[in-house]
């Protein structure tokens, strides 16, 4: 079934979230209203109040120990995006709530000194933007995302960021003195180079060109800049693998990394139906493909084979995504962060002795 589209959104459907006892449909009353146009959904911003903000990863094909989000939510909108069924939790639609209804955690930098002083903590690189981008536009008016970084060069602390935002580039006096120290490590998510696949896939989020010369800007400051290829979409974004990597090469990039395209729980209908009302004639060619490449499913949630499928297709993505890197000169030195630097913040109420 075809939705309408938002302006402004990325998703076409306002879905109930897995945990719902009920299921809502819009029907027509008689009265003549059930083609009134609906007021605009507007963006809402609530304070979280928590008691920790640092998240241990156990999983082991997630190249960190430690993630911190700042918010709940992403305006970006990005009808793709894994961490839409988070907001089931919380009794809100993955869909048009998970973009307009957000929560924002003004406390994080607090929090997050008061954890990095406890005794047993062991400094590992705290990964910004595992779940929702650190730099959504939100973060303009809160600023928390530039108040963590404050706290990791106050502490000499590694940190990594993925994010598909320019506003990264408001934070450049900070990143430029944790890479003086090889502290940080930045990457920006380049789904597509086509201006219209990505206003309609992800409507708030910086356009592809704006993103490339971050990244540029990035690295000529001194602050390594990569490009994270994700997610990779069969028959909608895939043939732009190598394009990107040019581009991103071209802008002063020397890592790299791409994803397949995940559809855990609501993800699936969410984006299925986004595919029918932009791509209707793509639809079935997308799906099929991916469930090739996912072992006859929609999701694979198995460790592993999660991030980049199985198959002949998945195999053949893998090879062009190695060849291209080598052509290019990307993934030549594996620098880990530095972690022998971190001084551990004074704890509550004490004074530094020297």
């Amino acid at each position: 079934m075809k939705h309408e589209v938002t302006k402004g959104r990325g998703a076409t459907l306002q879905i109930e979230g897995r945990f719902e006892s009920v299921v809502r449909e819009h029907a027509d009353d008689g009265w003549g209203t059930a083609d009134e146009e609906l007021p605009p959904f507007r963006t809402t911003v609530t304070v979280e109040t928590a008691k920790s903000v640092l998240q241990h990863q156990k999983s082991p094909d997630i190249p960190f120990d430690y993630s911190l989000n700042a918010y709940r939510g992403c305006e970006h909108g990005c009808i793709y995006c894994y961490a839409r069924p988070s907001h089931a939790y919380l009794n809100l639609s993955p869909g048009l709530d998970f973009e307009t209804r957000l929560f924002a955690k003004p406390d994080a930098a607090k929090l997050l000194r008061a954890e990095l002083a406890k005794p047993g903590y062991r400094c590992s690189p705290i990964a910004l933007g595992a779940n929702t981008d650190p730099y959504q536009p939100i973060e303009r008016v809160w600023k928390i995302t530039r108040q963590i970084l404050e706290v990791m060069a106050e502490c000499s602390h590694p940190v990594s960021i993925v994010t598909k935002s320019s506003l990264v580039e408001r934070d450049i006096d900070l990143l430029a003195k944790l890479a003086q120290d090889d502290l940080v490590q930045v990457f920006i998510s380049v789904t597509t180079l086509d201006a219209e696949i990505a206003r309609r896939m992800e409507p708030r989020a910086a356009s592809p060109r704006r993103r490339l010369r971050a990244m540029q800007t990035l690295n000529e400051a001194g602050v390594p800049c990569g490009v994270f290829v994700a997610p990779v979409i069969p028959f909608l974004t895939d043939a732009e693998m190598e394009s990107i990597l040019q581009a991103a090469s071209e802008h002063g990039a020397h890592s790299a990394g791409y994803t397949l395209l995940r559809l855990p729980y609501e993800l699936k209908d969410l984006f299925k139906d986004w595919l029918g009302t932009h791509y209707p004639l793509k639809a079935e060619h997308v799906m099929n493909r991916l469930r090739e490449m996912r072992g006859g499913r929609e999701n694979d949630p198995n460790f592993g084979s999660r991030f980049r499928g199985n198959g002949l297709f998945a195999d053949l993505l893998a090879q062009r995504f190695r060849k291209a890197c080598e052509r290019l000169g990307f993934n030549l030195e594996d620098r880990p962060l530095a972690t022998g630097l971190f001084n551990s913040p004074p704890r509550s109420g004490q004074l530094n002795l020297f």
